[in-house]
């Protein structure tokens, strides 16, 4: 801890007599670290050992891929993007000493993909103290979710679906297409569900004339019976299940036989074939689930992930939904790169980010603006259909809070 406290206060003073060396701050290239004429160096630490490597690689090879098209088509301005990474083996702890060495001892300019909810928690903020610019989270933690965040915390960009704001989405679902007054949640008394929930209530507050009604029940509970029977007697017009795989199967089943046979949204992580194939012979068209999704695979930029994907990789990423998601984080650094004005420095490249909206290439735009850390904004819905491979078919494509609630 005294190691990094030191390194970044050096970081900090180094940065302040480059910039007082230059008269005015950020107006010259060299007052960004990892940025020379040819070159912008970014990087990120993963899990590309342990448990969690089955995610963190196809990750690091969706960022490679997207890169390396840039890089062969000239870079961006004349600059190479030069990416390196630190595996954390999904370690809190190792988490910090990676960023440490990612920021001082390899002096990247961004972070590109900082990698799953405990190391992201565990860095937050340090980032946030240090102000570098950090593009896509790989977790939906409520604590990247900010409606108006100050100039210290806007260094950050989550771009993945982020709860508090999936929450709000949610609540716009079941008022714009299920015309709903009443909207029953489910949430896992966990941070996944909190944040679910508040963002349902959130946007439940903004919209009026919603009324929400919460039952609680603990991660993985095996009897969920008390919370579906209370929901059933309100008789709800919409039910949520917030809560992610674990104790979304036996939510789905309990509504199944107690007989709540009401349209039900739930979060864009339950989409899988296996949560379908575990409720389908006991819901068996009782009723419809639809969940929230934020990538579309049959989107055109497919074609260019598939053919730069198979050039990083001797495994067959082409459908691997984590090399994908690792591409999107790439892509944003590039399109906040590209809107820069002027030298490329830390405030004209945050700017350059809020300066209009970025559009992911298999998703939704995503709005800074105005201090907005918000995540993925504009959703698709999916419905659960056993009948087709994947288990979900698409419902309504990609639409807004405003979109749906007609603001």
């Amino acid at each position: 801890m005294k190691r990094r406290r030191t390194a970044v206060l050096a970081l900090v003073l180094a940065l302040v007599l480059a910039l007082t060396g230059c008269g005015t701050a950020g107006t010259t290239s060299e007052s960004a670290q990892g940025v020379t004429k040819d070159s912008v160096k970014v990087g990120n630490s993963i899990a590309t050992s342990g448990p969690l490597a089955p995610v963190g690689v196809p990750f690091k090879a969706g960022i490679e891929a997207y890169f390396l098209m840039v890089n062969e088509a000239g870079g961006v301005d004349g600059r190479q993007i030069e990416y390196v990474h630190q595996d954390d083996e999904f370690n809190p702890e190792k988490g910090k000493a990676a960023m440490d060495k990612l920021i001082n001892d390899e002096k990247i300019f961004a972070l590109v993909g900082h990698f799953g909810t405990p190391i992201v928690g565990a860095t937050l903020n340090d980032i946030r103290e240090i102000g570098i610019p950090a593009v896509y989270f790989a977790t939906g933690t409520g604590i990247l979710y900010n409606e108006k965040a100050p100039d210290s915390e806007r260094c950050t960009f989550p771009v993945q679906p982020v709860y508090p704001m999936e929450g709000r989405i949610m609540t716009a679902w079941a008022v714009g297409e299920f015309d709903a007054k009443s909207i029953g949640v489910i949430y896992t008394n966990d941070d996944a569900g909190k944040d679910l929930l508040g963002g349902i209530q959130n946007e439940a507050e903004k919209v009026g004339g919603v009324t929400v009604i919460a039952e609680q029940v603990p991660p993985n509970a095996e009897d969920v019976s008390a919370a579906v029977i209370k929901l059933k007697n309100e008789d709800v017009d919409v039910v949520v299940i917030a809560a992610i795989q674990g104790t979304f199967p036996q939510i789905a089943k309990e509504m199944a036989k107690q007989g709540l046979n009401k349209d039900t949204l739930t979060t864009y992580v339950n989409s899988d074939q296996r949560m379908t194939e575990a409720v389908k012979d006991t819901v068996n068209g009782q009723f419809d689930i639809y969940s929230d999704a934020w990538v579309d695979m049959t989107k055109p930029a497919i074609k260019d992930y598939r053919e730069w994907v198979a050039k990083t990789s001797d495994e067959d990423l082409s459908s691997n939904a984590y090399a994908m998601t690792g591409w999107i984080a790439a892509h944003f650094f590039v399109e906040g790169l590209k809107n820069v004005e002027g030298d490329l420095t830390w405030d004209s490249y945050i700017a350059a980010m809020e300066s209009a909206p970025i559009q992911n290439p298999f998703g939704g735009a995503i709005d800074f603006s105005d201090g907005k850390r918000l995540g993925t904004q504009e959703m698709a819905l999916l419905r659960m259909n056993p009948d087709v491979a994947s288990g979900w078919e698409g419902f309504i494509g990609f639409k807004s809070i405003d979109d749906l609630i007609g603001k």
